[in-house]
C-alpha cells in the first residue's frame, strides 16, 4: 500500500450535493480559472448527486490538466465520476469509495388505459435506454483510470458495493493512500444513513467504536432497519410485483430545495425546518414579484389611457384644421432676391440731413 503523509493547500474544497452551491461546476471553472498556470489541489467529500455536473466538472479537471484530487469521508457516485479529470487521486486510508448504476428519480399517479400503459412503458423504455448509455459512458471512463475492461467495471457497478480505501486503490481508483496521524474512520451518522436510504444508496458497515455500548445497540437496531428498508427494494411481494419506496418528484418544489425526489411514506412527506424556510422565503419572493409586476401593470394602463387621450385629441384637431379655410394676406412675397435698400423711417431722414448740412457748414471758410 502506497502511503504519504504530506499535506496539501487545497485550493478547492467540494463537499455535499454534487450540483449545490458546495459542489459547483462553475466556480470550479472559476478557481481553475485563476490558477490556469498553477497546480490545483482539491478535497472532496461527498455520496454524490448529479451526473451532468460530475461529467462538466471531469472535462475542467481535464482540461487543465494539473489537478490533484484528494478523497476523505465517504464519496460515491457522481463525486468519483468528477474526480476521474485528475491527473493524480489520492485517498484517506480510512475514506470509503462506491460507485454504482446510474438512476433517475420515477412517479406515476392515477389510472390509465390500454394506450396510456403502453405510452408509458413507451418512455420507460426511452428512459431505460438513455440510463444504459450513461452506465456504458461512465463503465468507459472508470475502466479508462482503472487500466481494466469497461465490463469488469459495469459489473462493478451493478454490483454497488461499497468499497475500502486499500479496494479503490487495487481497483486503481485510486493513486495512492494517505494515514495522516491523528484521523479516525468515518462514523456513519443517522442523517447520513437516512440520506444514503433515500437515495437508494447502499448503507456501508461503518464502524461504531466511538459509540457506548447502549448507543451500539440503538445504532445497530437503526441501520439494521434501513438495511431492510434497501434490501426490501428487491423483494418480491405476493402479488408478483416489486415493492419499492414512493418517490414524488414535484419539479418546483425539488428545485427550491435542491432535491431529485421526495420520500412519501403512507401518503405524507416530511420536511426538515430548513426546508420550509427555503420554501417559505421562495413564496414570499414570488409574492412580491406577483405584487411588483401588477404595479407596472397599473402603471402601464394608465400610461396607456393617457396616450390614448392624447391621440384622440391630436386627431380632433388635425381634423379641424383640415376643414379650416386658409388664411389670407395682402402681404405680396416677392421671391426674386433684391438690393434695394429699406424705407428709412423719418426720424432716420432728419439726422441724416442734419449731419449733411453740419458737413457742409464746417467746409465754408
Amino acid at each position: 500500500m502506497a502511503t504519504n503523509t504530506k499535506t496539501y493547500a487545497y485550493q478547492l474544497h467540494l463537499k455535499g450535493f454534487v450540483g449545490g452551491y458546495d459542489f459547483d461546476a462553475d466556480y470550479v471553472d472559476f478557481v481553475l480559472g485563476k490558477n490556469k498556470d498553477n497546480e490545483v489541489n482539491v478535497l472532496i467529500d461527498s455520496l454524490g448527486g448529479q451526473s451532468s455536473t460530475a461529467l462538466s466538472i471531469f472535462s475542467a479537471f481535464k482540461l487543465h490538466g494539473n489537478v490533484n484530487v484528494h478523497f476523505v469521508g465517504m464519496n460515491a457516485s457522481a463525486a468519483t465520476i468528477a474526480s476521474l479529470g485528475a491527473k493524480h487521486i489520492s485517498m484517506d486510508a480510512s475514506a470509503m469509495y462506491l460507485v454504482h448504476k446510474c438512476s433517475i428519480g420515477f412517479c406515476e399517479w392515477g389510472q390509465l388505459n390500454s394506450d396510456g400503459l403502453q405510452a408509458l412503458i413507451n418512455n420507460i423504455e426511452h428512459q431505460k435506454a438513455d440510463l444504459d448509455k450513461l452506465d456504458a459512458n461512465i463503465a468507459q471512463m472508470y475502466a479508462k483510470r482503472c487500466k481494466k475492461e469497461p465490463e469488469a467495471l459495469l459489473n462493478l457497478m451493478k454490483e454497488g458495493g461499497w468499497l475500502t480505501a486499500k479496494e479503490a486503490l487495487d481497483w486503481g481508483f485510486v493513486d495512492e493512500l494517505t494515514d495522516y496521524e491523528g484521523e479516525s474512520a468515518p462514523i456513519l451518522t443517522d442523517t447520513m444513513a437516512c440520506a444514503m436510504s433515500a437515495a437508494g444508496i447502499p448503507i456501508p458497515n461503518m464502524p461504531t467504536m466511538h459509540l457506548t455500548a447502549q448507543e451500539q445497540s440503538a445504532f445497530a437496531k437503526f441501520l439494521s432497519t434501513l438495511g431492510q428498508m434497501f434490501t426490501s427494494q428487491k423483494t418480491p411481494t405476493t402479488n408478483n410485483s416489486t415493492q419499492t419506496p414512493m418517490k414524488k418528484i414535484f419539479t418546483s418544489i425539488c428545485a427550491i430545495l435542491t432535491c431529485e425526489h421526495l420520500d412519501s411514506e403512507n401518503g405524507k412527506i416530511t420536511l426538515a425546518d430548513a426546508q420550509l424556510e427555503s420554501l417559505e422565503s421562495a413564496i414570499s419572493a414570488d409574492k412580491q414579484t406577483i405584487s411588483d409586476l401588477n404595479n407596472q401593470i397599473s402603471t402601464l394602463k394608465s400610461e396607456k389611457e393617457t396616450l390614448s387621450t392624447q391621440n384622440t385629441q391630436l386627431t380632433t384637431q388635425l381634423a379641424e384644421l383640415k376643414q379650416k379655410p386658409g388664411d389670407t394676406t395682402a402681404q405680396v412675397v416677392n421671391d426674386k432676391h433684391t438690393d434695394q435698400p429699406a424705407e428709412k423711417s423719418d426720424a432716420e431722414q432728419y439726422f441724416e440731413s442734419r449731419a449733411a448740412a453740419s458737413e457742409l457748414f464746417n467746409m465754408l471758410p
